[in-house]
């Protein structure tokens, strides 16, 4: 999937004109709006799963381009060939967390090889985990920082922090969130973000509520629960089955709680709540998604 040939259709969306209301490429003049805003692309690949603002493909995400979104924001695999099982450290200072872990996750799939981000780059709005590690093929533009310990803890063990480029502009943001320290060996994704974190994305990439937010490596769902919950449209492709099917029961679970906080006058700020999100993760993943396919 990575670095693979760009298809005819990806090079006529990069040289269409933009919307003048929204700021995005419009490679398919003649669609209806309404469809537009679902997620539907030239492609001819019809969602696996909408409902409510969300629109999610079980697919490689170059076979589903060209799609309309305002914002891209993801998580890729960047070439890292990162090996998810954690049984395998030592426990550093804290000796009885020695083999403590998971060996059951499979490896992320493309991630033994060199990321291509170009299909995202004329989007209005972009940001991209992992920039450091192909920093090289993207243009000058700004850096996000997630700082996943406290000060103490740096040097101690992994990463301090991880790294995101964001289009536009040349500062350096920071934001520390360690929802997911405790979550190791519970989490549903080997990599998977903090929802909170990738509304703060959004934030300062300055995706407006409403907007429509593009994960096209979506994993376990994260940022579209994140959507979600700040009033924005999400679509989301993932190609391993699992992961699909795990981000369709979370995002089905928080659709279904977020019309509770809706009613009850929640908006943003309940992006930075996890609780329900934790609550997720202890059932099996949902093998029933395409059953709903409501708009």
């Amino acid at each position: 999937m990575d670095g693979a040939p760009q298809t005819l259709e990806l090079q006529e969306r990069r040289e269409a004109p933009f919307h003048a209301a929204t700021g995005s490429a419009n490679p398919n003049k003649n669609a209806a709006p309404d469809a537009e805003k679902a997620g539907s692309g030239r492609s001819g690949r019809s969602p696996d799963f909408q409902a409510e603002g969300v629109t999610l493909y079980l697919a490689d995400c170059l076979d589903v381009l060209p799609l309309e979104a305002d914002a891209v924001v993801s998580d890729p695999p960047y070439g890292m060939d990162w090996d998810p099982k954690t049984t395998r450290f030592s426990g550093g200072n804290n000796p009885g967390q020695r083999s403590a872990g998971r060996n059951d996750r499979s490896k992320v799939l493309n991630d033994d090889r060199a990321f291509d981000p170009s299909p995202w780059l004329e989007y209005p709005a972009v940001v991209l985990f992992g920039c450091n590690h192909y920093g090289q093929r993207l243009p000058v533009g700004t850096t996000l920082v997630w700082l996943k310990r406290l000060d103490g803890g740096f040097g101690s063990f992994l990463s301090d922090a991880e790294l995101a480029w964001m289009k536009g502009g040349v500062g350096v943001y920071a934001k520390r969130d360690l929802s997911m320290n405790g979550e190791t060996a519970t989490r549903m994704h080997p990599t998977q973000k903090p929802v909170a974190l990738m509304a703060w994305c959004m934030d300062r990439a300055k995706v407006k509520a409403g907007a429509t937010v593009l994960d096209p490596y979506m994993g376990s769902g994260s940022t579209g629960i994140a959507c979600i919950r700040t009033g924005r449209r999400f679509i989301g492709i993932e190609r391993d089955e699992k992961h699909f099917a795990n981000a369709v029961q979370r995002i089905r679970a928080e659709l279904a709680q977020g019309s509770l906080f809706r009613a009850g006058g929640g908006g943003a700020e309940q992006a930075g709540d996890d609780e329900g999100e934790s609550r997720n993760r202890a059932g099996s993943p949902s093998r029933d998604y395409p059953e709903r396919k409501s708009g």
